[in-house]
């Protein structure tokens, strides 16, 4: 429904409906589950490559970010897909789709 009523996109990020409203664009990051021992939460480790700017070579980044996982229904090695949302508690400000 939100795709039917974008008027258009500016260049800060956030896209503007009719209404004045906006909408914000929400980061998608997919990775594994590397823990998963706590209540509602698991923490997911999400790698990326990049370029070192001086010696061309790719390296692999790592992060670990707790994400809100209701029902504890992801176990360790699942693959997930998580999603920024509004901040849950201190480190936690992601949650699972998939």
């Amino acid at each position: 429904m939100a795709k039917e009523i974008v008027k258009n996109n500016t260049s800060d990020g956030k896209t503007t409906t009719p209404h004045g409203a906006t909408l914000v664009r929400r980061m998608q990051l997919s990775g594994v589950v590397a823990s998963d021992k706590m209540k509602d939460t698991i923490v997911v480790t999400v790698e990326r490559y990049v370029k070192h700017p001086k010696y061309h070579k790719f390296i692999q980044h790592t992060k670990r970010i707790k994400a809100h996982d209701a029902g504890n229904t992801k176990k360790i090695g699942d693959k997930v897909v998580i999603e920024s949302c509004r901040p849950m508690s201190k480190d936690k400000s992601f949650k699972v789709i998939a």
